[in-house]
């Protein structure tokens, strides 16, 4: 690689991101769907005006997406794949209007050698992608408007045919990020926080532009508020409960905090995490004498606090990737950063090219071996399942649950259950049933038997499946079945397993039911959404 200079810093950045665009389309093609993707799957089947756990733009791309290049993995996830190239490329443009070019082409290598970002983000079908690549799209707009070369006029230029554009433009970036994520209200929260605290932007607090662009954004959220409106205003209830305490009485959970500080790290690589957190320091250390390093500061901090601290009160579990954008913001100044300690001499450039060295051949190694035993089980022993089982006790391989349960579909077509239209099928969990579902490529109509069913209590109508029978698919939880599915049945009874298979190896066993004639339960079961819905009552509510 040539010198890494300003004049052929750009350069040097298309050709990262188009090398990675095109290693993770052979990612996207060619591993499985993880339980997230498999079960947001049907959504993109299912065209509406939103969704019950996120907005729809996700949704209606990979919809899109399908009907071109087909429903396989490849076609789900190739919207986040292009759209996190662009994403690559906004972080280039940012950081080089707040720093140098060269500070943009570092920012970009960073991100790509974030686990977080260079996988689950940019390769899988999931609602970040979008987010991402519109968030740095506004960023980008509002950087010339507030804090790029040139802003320092911005109060003598307020009015100007081009800041009318780049305000419109902030809206319509909005928009999609609202279409894409409720992340989007840290974005507004940090535009704020920036402007009010500094008097140099505080002018735009009288300025028409930042409420046309919110009127904008809303107005392109609308979607996603009349389908709410529609449906008992499920989305926010269901969003806006995960920052709610846990039980009846408030209680502190240090456990949960600390986990989530570590999830983080471990998500973006802590060798990657411990830098980006300097930057934040610093950021907030110099907020007062640069204005770069002060948007960066409040862009980046919001989500990164909020969505840390409520974990004190609120299970999050092991959402460690919610604090995304505010990271994102980060890899900007650290971009700036690298670029400094390598454009002097001395012990910091040698250990900054070593750091470098050490984050790319782990990244690519990782991901290579990792990649490969997804799909092919080689490293059985001393691998992923000998790590699970050394600390938590469980014996199965965790990397199987990124593996399509194609086993399934075979079973369904031995015992001619596919083409008969008399035979529906469900398991006990709202993920094993997106599993399933993408087994069959949401050929057969499907139902959770569960209290949670989330966005797949508004994919089918169980009304139309009165009468019919159904396979039920559990996990080794035959309790269950027998508490929430049987009620609903004549009968169940149990049949052989289905065998999970990774290269003629037999990796985990699902159990399967065969249940006959669907019908109303004789017992209330006010507590599932699938009654309420056989009774005309909504999935969800009093």
């Amino acid at each position: 690689m040539k010198k890494l200079t300003e004049d052929n810093a750009a350069r040097s950045a298309a050709i990262l991101i188009f090398i990675t665009f095109a290693l993770r389309c052979l990612i996207a093609g060619y591993t499985g769907l993880g339980i997230g993707e498999s079960y947001y799957f049907r959504g993109a089947l299912n065209f509406d005006l939103s969704y019950f756990d996120q907005p729809p733009l996700f949704f209606w791309l990979s919809g899109i997406s399908v009907k071109i290049f087909g429903l396989n993995n490849f076609g789900l996830r190739f919207p986040a794949v292009l759209l996190f190239a662009g994403t690559s490329w906004l972080m280039f443009l940012v950081t080089q209007k707040l720093f140098t070019a060269k500070a943009g082409f570092w920012a970009v290598a960073a991100m790509n050698l974030s686990a977080v970002f260079t996988v689950a983000i940019a390769c899988w079908f999931q609602p970040d992608a979008p987010l991402m690549f519109f968030w740095m799209l506004a960023t980008y707009y509002i950087v010339q408007l507030m804090v790029g070369p040139g802003a320092e006029k911005s109060e003598a230029t307020r009015y100007s045919r081009r800041t009318w554009l780049l305000w419109l433009a902030v809206g319509v970036s909005m928009g999609f990020a609202t279409l894409s994520k409720y992340h989007v209200l840290f974005l507004f929260a940090g535009v704020f926080m920036f402007v009010v605290t500094n008097k140099s932007q505080r002018h735009w607090l009288r300025h028409p532009g930042p409420y046309l662009a919110v009127l904008i954004t809303i107005i392109m959220a609308s979607p996603v508020l009349l389908w709410n409106a529609q449906n008992g205003w499920v989305s926010f209830v269901f969003q806006g409960s995960r920052a709610g305490a846990s039980g009846e009485h408030f209680k502190l959970h240090f456990d949960w905090f600390f986990r989530s500080i570590g999830g983080q790290a471990a998500f973006l690589l802590p060798w990657i995490w411990i830098p980006i957190v300097r930057q934040l320091y610093i950021s907030y250390k110099l907020r007062k004498q640069l204005l770069a390093y002060s948007f960066t500061f409040w862009m980046a901090i919001l989500p990164l606090v909020f969505f840390t601290i409520v974990t004190l009160w609120s299970n999050l579990q092991f959402h460690f990737h919610w604090q995304a954008p505010g990271y994102m913001m980060l890899f900007i100044p650290l971009g700036f950063g690298i670029d400094r300690c390598l454009s002097t001499t001395g012990k910091g450039t040698v250990l900054t090219r070593r750091w470098l060295n050490f984050a790319v051949y782990f990244t690519l190694i990782t991901i290579s071996v990792l990649g490969t035993h997804m799909v092919t089980g080689f490293w059985q022993w001393y691998g992923p399942k000998w790590m699970v089982y050394h600390f938590h006790g469980d014996n199965n391989d965790p990397t199987i649950q990124g593996v399509d349960y194609t086993d399934i579909k075979t079973r369904f077509d031995k015992e001619g259950w596919t083409n008969n239209p008399n035979i529906f099928t469900g398991t006990p969990r709202w993920w094993l049933t997106g599993k399933v579902d993408w087994a069959l490529k949401g050929t057969k109509d499907i139902a959770v038997f569960n209290n949670d069913p989330r966005n797949l209590a508004f994919m089918v109508e169980p009304k139309k499946l009165v009468g019919k029978d159904a396979i039920i698919i559990s996990d080794q939880e035959q309790l269950d079945v027998n508490a929430d599915a049987k009620p609903f049945f004549d009968s169940v009874t149990q049949l052989p397993d289905i065998d999970i298979v990774r290269s003629g190896r037999v990796e985990y066993k699902l159990q399967v039911f065969y249940g006959k004639n669907f019908h109303v339960p004789a017992a209330k079961r006010m507590d599932l959404p699938l009654y309420r819905q056989l009774v005309g009552l909504p999935p969800f509510g009093n």
